[in-house]
């Protein structure tokens, strides 16, 4: 069963950064010091952990004018299929909205997008390239 966990200690956001390096660094090739920014410190980190282990996370940071956005959503390849990534993002809509934010954006990468749109994400924008991988803008307001 998965365990979400969400706040900005330390040992949480070293969790997240352990899946982030095995999925965007190690499995999608991404440059680490692209994947690791200044922002970490800025950002609420959830991370959903089953039997202890780390299996999926992403990061919430507000951008202002109650509007938050959704970052660094990662879940292992051995934990992929079990609704994991849809579990982690309800819980960011749910501390969102307790936050007093009224809308989350997000870059998907192209190949996500129908992940985010079965979930009320609803797409904007020309594609664009962020590390080198095609995404496009979404964002879902309540």
């Amino acid at each position: 069963m998965l365990k979400i966990e969400h706040g900005t200690e330390a040992e949480l956001i070293e969790q997240a950064r352990v899946v982030r390096a095995t999925v965007f660094i190690h499995e999608q090739g991404i440059d680490p010091e692209l994947e690791y920014d200044e922002l970490d410190p800025d950002c609420i980190h959830f991370v959903g952990t089953v039997d202890g282990e780390p299996v999926t996370t992403a990061r919430l940071r507000p951008i202002g004018d109650g509007v938050g956005k959704v970052e660094r959503v990662a879940t292992l390849a051995l934990a992929r299929g079990n609704g994991y990534a849809k579990e982690i993002m309800l819980a960011i809509e749910s501390v969102a909205r307790t936050s007093e934010l009224h809308e989350l954006k997000l870059g998907a990468q192209l190949t996500a997008l129908p992940f985010y749109e079965r979930l009320g994400y609803e797409a904007y924008g020309d594609n664009f390239l962020d590390a080198d991988i095609p995404h496009r803008m979404m964002k879902k307001t309540w």
